[in-house]
């Protein structure tokens, strides 16, 4: 049954955003005062030091705890004790699960705009260098009038 109901094999990809967003909570339950400012700032300093260890490779996943969300949680509860259980409150986990994956969405759209940003200043790039040159152009596959390799490029 661990086997089945344990998605921390796929979901520890989402490490990132979890810990995001429960920076952000931890500052919400702080500024609506149902935590202490102590305690948001030990639970800020616990979830950056699992960051550091998620991006080291030093975390200990465990199929045990289920999902990301609960690895990150009971690390963080063993890293600086009750604060840590603390984190969790006026949230659910599918709520949990819900903004993990819409962050984790943005983000690797906003890593694809970057790349096809890249391409296309790089296409721009090479059509400027080679403006002049000549090739022909095509249509349906026919060889039609001449066109410059900048100009197929930027096509």
């Amino acid at each position: 049954m661990e086997d089945i109901n344990a998605s921390i094999g796929f979901d520890k990809k989402l490490w990132r955003q979890d810990i995001q967003g429960s920076l952000a909570h931890a500052a919400m339950l702080g500024k609506v005062g149902v935590i202490s400012p102590e305690d948001v700032a030990v639970i800020e300093h616990g979830l950056k030091g699992i960051a550091a260890e998620i991006d080291a490779g030093e975390f200990p996943f465990s199929t045990a705890l289920e999902d990301i969300h609960m690895n990150i949680e009971a690390r963080l509860t063993e890293r600086i004790g009750e604060a840590g259980k603390r984190l969790h409150t006026a949230r659910s986990r599918n709520d949990q699960v819900a903004t993990d994956f819409r962050l984790w969405v943005r983000d690797a759209i906003d890593g694809i705009t970057a790349q096809l940003t890249a391409l296309m200043r790089a296409l721009a790039e090479r059509a400027a260098a080679h403006a002049a040159d000549p090739m022909p152009g095509f249509t349906h596959l026919q060889t039609a009038q001449p066109v410059t390799f900048g100009h197929h490029l930027l096509a």
